[in-house]
């Protein structure tokens, strides 16, 4: 006797191997797609939002978080130092926020854990926001909209830096930038690259880049030497993670940045001493890996790069519950 198999059923079983064919040939690989964040708390995101967006955290009233971490800029703000309170320039290049939550630990050097860790650190940064905890909590106390919702999030009486500090992260959590042309190659779309950029991602492989940028975020997971085989002459103080440690061999090491939306994020390095790409890879091949790339390897890599642009996040400006105080703060920017 014959069976026959239903016509849907041997279509759920192509679609399984066809994933299952994916998944093998992406194991292989040293770069992994982006995942969306499985599991967010709705209430936490939505207030980490307007924290995030609200320039009353800041001394001035001028500067919120996204003031250096532009969500319409790849998550920095394109200049070589980040502008603070009384336009101080800060000593060190603003780092994407997009898909930070896959680092090994936050800022440059490593100080902060995690998200939650390094939200609060701007805030009381008299070079940056310029505000204190203290300050912060009195403005957030002092707008009934805040409290209401800070009560209906966490269902605690009065406001606290964790908190402020948990809901900036998790609304951060969201800020991830999957299916850009890279992972849909990845994930079996063979047309989604060129040949000149899967020749590049080739290159990137070979030349050794991978040793470093690697992993879903392409980088943000270890921290290395900058400047391997030949020394890089900065242009910022940064010590990179030695501040950190204290200890002298970690002098001049820095987390690897992930190169996601790394054609957005421009200038790069720590010190956002260098403009262009082509620039970057260069740098990098002669400093890092004793490699002068060719031209044409050089724009095959650089092309290959701007295939990990993904998805931005999209959602809606928050509307900032409005303050009862009037009193006009000083402009930091005149």
């Amino acid at each position: 006797m014959r069976t026959r198999i239903a016509p849907l059923a041997v279509a759920c079983a192509a679609a399984l191997l066809g994933s299952v064919g994916a998944v093998v040939a992406q194991s292989s690989e040293p770069i992994q797609p982006i995942v969306p964040p499985q599991q967010v708390n709705l209430g936490l995101v939505e207030l980490g939002k307007k924290l995030y967006f609200d320039p009353r955290l800041s001394k001035s009233g001028f500067i919120s978080c996204n003031s250096c971490h532009n969500l319409s800029m790849g998550g920095t703000d394109n200049i070589a130092t980040s502008i603070g309170d009384k336009w101080q320039r800060g000593p060190i290049n603003a780092p994407t926020v997009l898909n930070s939550s896959l680092n090994v630990a936050q800022f440059w050097d490593g100080r902060a854990a995690d998200l939650k860790a390094q939200a609060g650190g701007p805030i009381a940064n008299p070079g940056e926001m310029a505000f204190s905890h203290t300050l912060a909590l009195g403005m957030l106390e002092s707008i009934p909209a805040y409290v209401r919702e800070f009560r209906q999030v966490f269902n605690k009486p009065k406001i606290d830096i964790e908190q402020v500090t948990a809901a900036i992260a998790e609304f951060e959590k969201t800020l991830v930038t999957p299916n850009s042309r890279f992972d849909q190659w990845l994930l079996g779309k063979k047309d989604a690259m060129t040949a000149d950029e899967q020749a590049g991602y080739q290159l990137f492989k070979t030349s050794g880049c991978v040793a470093c940028h690697n992993g879903p975020a392409v980088g943000g997971n270890s921290f290395q030497k900058m400047g391997i085989v030949q020394p890089y002459k900065a242009t910022s103080p940064a010590e990179g993670r030695s501040a950190v440690t204290g200890k002298e061999i970690d002098r001049f090491s820095f987390k690897v940045p992930t190169l996601r939306n790394v054609e957005l994020t421009y200038p790069y390095f720590h010190d956002g001493a260098v403009d262009t790409l082509p620039q970057a890879v260069d740098v990098m091949g002669r400093l890092q890996l004793g490699k002068t790339f060719t031209k044409e390897e050089n724009a095959r890599i650089v092309a290959f790069l701007k295939t990990l642009t993904g998805d931005q996040p999209s959602f809606m400006l928050p509307v900032l519950p409005p303050s009862g105080d009037t009193t006009p703060r000083p402009n930091p920017f005149k």
